[in-house]
């Protein structure tokens, strides 16, 4: 990872929430694409040795967009997220919720707000994920922290590739 690029990741047990920053040396428009669009997502959004893949996404308010991440021996787990809120390059909020195969979500789930920000030609992307129930933060946070740090790391190599191809 860039070392001068900010990176945190705190947690609030007694809140329920997750709060995480992180910078990229990619312009904004570039970063948002990268979290609103199917095809660039799948590219990072599992962590290794997993893969993304999404069987649909609607990236529009009351859409959703429904998705996989894939072992390498082929088990799938599923999510559901639900777009509640949708400032372009600004903001935009999700319900995500596990799910099985067939859609039907596995409750309870958390929601999520991301911001954008651009300066000097950096990207810093503010994550603030608030879990409906404590137990499930509890049981998924040593995991998720881990897995989560390698998608954006998967992300960063990605913005890097696509910045030197424009």
């Amino acid at each position: 990872m860039n070392n001068d690029l900010l990176f945190d990741f705190n947690v609030d047990k007694p809140a329920k929430t997750v709060l995480i920053t992180r910078e990229f040396n990619a312009g904004l428009s570039l970063v948002w694409d990268a979290f609103t669009k199917p095809e660039l997502l799948d590219q990072w959004g599992a962590p290794a040795p997993m893969r993304a893949k999404t069987k649909y996404m609607d990236f529009k308010i009351g859409g959703q967009r429904f998705y996989a991440m894939i072992s390498p021996d082929g088990q799938e787990r599923w999510s559901i997220q639900r777009y509640t809120s949708i400032t372009p390059k600004i903001n935009f909020k999700m319900y995500n919720s596990f799910a099985d195969k067939d859609e039907n979500p596995e409750l309870p789930g958390s929601e999520w707000d991301y911001i954008f920000s651009e300066q000097n030609g950096k990207t810093k992307v503010s994550i603030t994920i608030f879990n409906e129930s404590f137990e499930r933060m509890e049981k998924l946070l040593e995991g998720f922290k881990i897995g989560f740090t390698i998608t954006l790391k998967n992300l960063e190599n990605l913005l890097t590739a696509l910045s030197q191809k424009l």
